[in-house]
């Protein structure tokens, strides 16, 4: 697996994140997990001065896709995916879209299954065993957004 999420903001969010996801994983023996190092700078030079919502988080989705098939074809891999895919709130159709272009720029394919049909149950059982769940997408952005509301 590979953990790059220069997006979430604050930090703290981002360690919270990043111990949940070790958390899920602590009984899985075969699975390995690459994190990479925290750094926004990355986000905010990915999107520029974007103010539009909607492309803001398109640039965002195609930074760390473009970083994510890097390093699986760096790394030997033959595909990769994105769980941004199991989110109701993410638009599938872009996230598919970008998968495909990506793979074909770095000469991998990319694997798209909808899986928000697994969202709520997935959820439940997350909080179900003390696992943390995020309030929103990672960005400060969508944090503001959030605690506006």
């Amino acid at each position: 697996g590979f953990f790059y999420n220069p997006n979430i903001h604050p930090f703290f969010e981002y360690l919270k994140r990043k111990e949940a996801l070790n958390k899920v994983i602590s009984n899985m023996d075969t699975f390995k997990l690459h994190f990479t190092d925290y750094n926004i700078r990355d986000f905010f030079q990915s999107i520029g001065e974007e103010t539009d919502k909607l492309k803001r988080c398109y640039l965002c989705w195609r930074f760390r896709l473009e970083k994510t098939a890097s390093w699986a074809s760096n790394n030997n891999f033959d595909v990769f995916t994105t769980t941004l895919l199991v989110s109701p709130y993410q638009n599938q159709d872009k996230i598919r879209q970008l998968g495909k272009e990506i793979a074909k720029k770095f000469d991998i394919d990319f694997f798209y299954e909808d899986f928000r049909i697994g969202f709520s149950s997935a959820h439940k059982e997350a909080k179900e065993n003390g696992i943390y769940c995020q309030k929103y997408c990672g960005c400060i952005y969508s944090y503001l957004e959030r605690c506006k509301k």
